[in-house]
């Protein structure tokens, strides 16, 4: 569970270390209210950038994101330790690459990317079961990094049925 109430870091514990900036959000987790949904922001607004880096290739963009999972592990885990809190609110990364996971898997266009936000954004605050368990049982990066994954796959879930229902 994302502390709150705790004041986010300074910047120049953010470029203390590689791990505390990518666990940071680039930053973006240093926003001082809603820091998870301004990580989920990050991540929709640099989508494009890697959607257009990859050029159609998913294999490299699936690959990608398996690294950025797997470092945020680390990262997550090293600036959780270094802040004296396993999921402090500063902590953004675990909403980006699953984010990420959503927007590549989710239908094109504007208003399913909205919806995929909106519906994300829910499913990591409310965190139903499987999430709930490994954001309080799990204290480490993993812990940090699947609940919200979790939280990806019930978002895309949720997209596969309206899309369903639509058609």
């Amino acid at each position: 569970m994302k502390i709150k109430n705790t004041p986010p870091p300074p910047w120049r514990f953010v470029f203390s270390h590689p791990s505390h900036f990518i666990a940071c959000g680039l930053g973006s987790g240093l926003s001082p209210v809603a820091s998870g949904t301004a990580g989920t922001l990050l991540a929709w607004a640099l989508f494009p950038m890697l959607q257009a880096v990859f050029d159609g290739d998913n294999s490299g963009f699936a690959l990608f994101l398996l690294a950025a999972f797997a470092y945020g592990v680390v990262a997550c885990h090293r600036t959780g330790r270094d802040l004296g809190v396993v999921d402090h609110g500063a902590i953004v990364w675990d909403e980006i690459v699953p984010f990420w996971m959503v927007l590549f898997l989710a239908p094109a266009g504007l208003l399913w990317q909205l919806a995929a936000f909106l519906l994300f954004r829910g499913f990591d605050i409310f965190k139903p079961p499987p999430a709930g368990w490994f954001d309080t049982q799990v204290k480490n990066g993993f812990g940090v990094m699947m609940d919200d994954v979790v939280a990806a796959a019930y978002t895309l879930f949720s997209l596969a049925v309206i899309k369903t229902l639509l058609s």
